[in-house]
C-alpha cells in the first residue's frame, strides 16, 4: 500500500463526503489550482482510492481500502498480539478462582488438568451465576461450573488475527485460548494452552497500526 501524503488525504476525506465531486471543485476547496491537483488525482485514481468519470467527477473506492485493511491485518498471526493466559486446575475452589481472576485483571480463566492439557475455561459471567446463589464457593472446584471441552472455541499461533476476531465475533466470545496440539498414542487430541488472543490485543493492535500510520511508518 502506498503511503499517501497529507494533500492526498484531505483530497481523499473531500471525495468521501462529497463524491461525486469535480476536480474544479475539489482544487477550489483546497485552494488550489487545478493543475497543481493533477499529480495528487492521478495517483490516487491509479492506486485505486478513486474512481473517475468523465462529466461526472471523482468518487471513493470503498472496497478498495477494506482489502487494503485486510491485507495489512492479514500480515499479523495471533502469536505476534497473543498475551499470557491466566491458567488453573481443575481442583482449584470457585473462591480461589474469583481471587484469581480479580488479582489478574481478567476476564476468563482456562483449566487445566493434572497433565496441564485444556479442559475448561471460566468466565465473569459464570463466577456471577454462580455466586448469586452458592454458599459453598470455598468448597466447590472451578471444573463444576465451566464450559468443557469439547465446547471451547480455540485458536493456534499460526493462524491470521483476521481468522481469530472472525472466531471471536461469530461466537459472542471476548476471548480465545491460543493452544499447541498434542496427539496421544491412542489419537486422543490434547491441547495445551500457550497463549490468549482478547478484544483489547485486537484494539492495541488497531492501535498500534494507527499510530504507525501519523508517524509515516
Amino acid at each position: 500500500m502506498i503511503e499517501l501524503n497529507e494533500r492526498q488525504e484531505k483530497i481523499l476525506k473531500i471525495v468521501k463526503k462529497s463524491g461525486p465531486i469535480t476536480g474544479e471543485k475539489i482544487a477550489e476547496l483546497l485552494t488550489v489550482t487545478r493543475a497543481a491537483l493533477r499529480p495528487d488525482l492521478a495517483v490516487l485514481t491509479m492506486s485505486g482510492y478513486l474512481d473517475a468519470k468523465p462529466r461526472v467527477g471523482y468518487t471513493f473506492k470503498t472496497e478498495v481500502v477494506d482489502n487494503q485493511i485486510k491485507k495489512i491485518l492479514n500480515r499479523y498471526r495471533v502469536k505476534d498480539v497473543q498475551s499470557l493466559p491466566i491458567i488453573l486446575k481443575e481442583n482449584c475452589s470457585i473462591y480461589d478462582a474469583i481471587v484469581t481472576l480479580f488479582i489478574e485483571d481478567t476476564g476468563s480463566i482456562f483449566i487445566v488438568d493434572a497433565d496441564n492439557f485444556l479442559t475448561g475455561i471460566v468466565s465473569r459471567k459464570d463466577f456471577l451465576k454462580t455466586t448469586l446463589g452458592q454458599g459453598e464457593i470455598h468448597k466447590v472446584p472451578v471444573s463444576v461450573i465451566m464450559t468443557r471441552m469439547p465446547n471451547i472455541v480455540t485458536a493456534t499461533m499460526e493462524e491470521t488475527v483476521v481468522e481469530a476476531v472472525k472466531k471471536i465475533v461469530e461466537h459472542e466470545i471476548d476471548s480465545l485460548p491460543v493452544v499447541k496440539c498434542y496427539i496421544k498414542e491412542e489419537g486422543e487430541e490434547r491441547l495445551e494452552v500457550v497463549g490468549k488472543i482478547t478484544k483489547t490485543n485486537i484494539a492495541r493492535l488497531f492501535l498500534d497500526l494507527a499510530g504507525k500510520k501519523t508517524e509515516g511508518v
